[in-house]
């Protein structure tokens, strides 16, 4: 799933893209993924591309003529979920007629008044990639709800003290929920708990004060490093460099980078965390409930 550093890798190269041109056609090639109907799709034919932002996960290509103080307008809001992608395209094959809806994996084509675009795709046969086209970002669910930018100004240390006192929860489900720190996924929030020698099972109100300084300096690090990595690779391979540069996430069996121990994993209904039970546990091996299940 693309998390905060790729989707702001993502906004700035589309920004770049996306430089003096305006919309020529938007077309909708996915049933489910558009979830607004007014305005119409089509409002956004002929409109100046003010630039892409990001808003946690979720990227937002706003319109309007900046330069006369005639926008921005609408945005296209987009939530690439677990297997969305936005893929840049010089120019498009010529076509006698329009693209048939519902047929793979692309949900969504931005076409650019100079024959450049974007296609919007999703990979396998769970569809939760989303499309808004809104006069205000904070319009969309999923973005008025959501908590504090982890590579903002606005994120301090006794920021991160204060959302972990009242949060009440374990660390991994306080670093996902979006209503707490906007745009941590999975596999960053197994990076962090690693690289601040956290418990994912530790609760959030007992960290002391030593523990939050390293809770606080990994989140920024490990996004800030990431970023790093995603603005120095190609838009194609933002994907394998994300899996190159993870030391614990979605290495399970293989060696941890820091101590030697082996990566272990628990794994959920529709997720899994991965941890280093030498660095983060005090050697102990978190229950995994599901080969529990499996041994009864």
């Amino acid at each position: 799933m693309p998390e905060l550093p790729e989707v702001q890798a993502l906004a700035e190269r589309m920004t770049a893209a996306c430089a003096g041109r305006s919309i020529a056609h938007v077309e909708v090639l996915s049933f489910q993924v558009l979830k607004t109907f007014d305005p119409p799709i089509s409002a956004l034919d002929g409109q100046p591309v003010a630039g892409v932002g990001r808003h946690g996960k979720f990227l937002d290509l706003s319109t309007g003529d900046l330069s006369t103080g005639d926008g921005p307008g609408l945005h296209l809001v987009l939530h690439l979920a677990r297997a969305g992608w936005v893929r840049h395209r010089d120019s498009f094959p010529a076509r006698t007629e329009p693209l048939r809806a519902g047929r793979g994996p692309l949900a969504l084509r931005l076409t650019l008044d100079d024959g450049s675009g974007f296609d919007v795709t999703e990979q396998g046969t769970t569809k939760r990639l989303a499309a808004y086209l809104v006069s205000d970002p904070r319009l969309v669910p999923g973005i008025s709800r959501l908590g504090v930018d982890p590579l903002s100004e606005d994120f301090t240390p006794d920021v991160l003290t204060a959302l972990t006192a009242a949060a009440h929860h374990r660390l991994k489900t306080v670093l996902t929920d979006q209503t707490v720190l906007a745009g941590i996924g999975n596999a960053y929030s197994d990076e962090i708990l690693h690289a601040a020698r956290l418990s994912p099972y530790a609760l959030a109100p007992s960290l002391g004060e030593e523990e939050h300084h390293r809770l606080y300096v990994a989140i920024r690090e490990v996004l800030g490093e990431a970023l790093d990595r995603a603005r120095s690779t190609t838009a194609d391979a933002l994907k394998a460099e994300k899996k190159a540069g993870l030391a614990v996430h979605g290495r399970v069996g293989e060696t941890c980078p820091r101590c030697g121990d082996t990566v272990r994993s628990v794994v959920f209904s529709e997720s899994s965390l991965q941890y280093c039970p030498t660095c983060q546990t005090g050697g102990r091996v978190l229950a995994d409930r599901r080969l529990s299940r499996l041994l009864k």
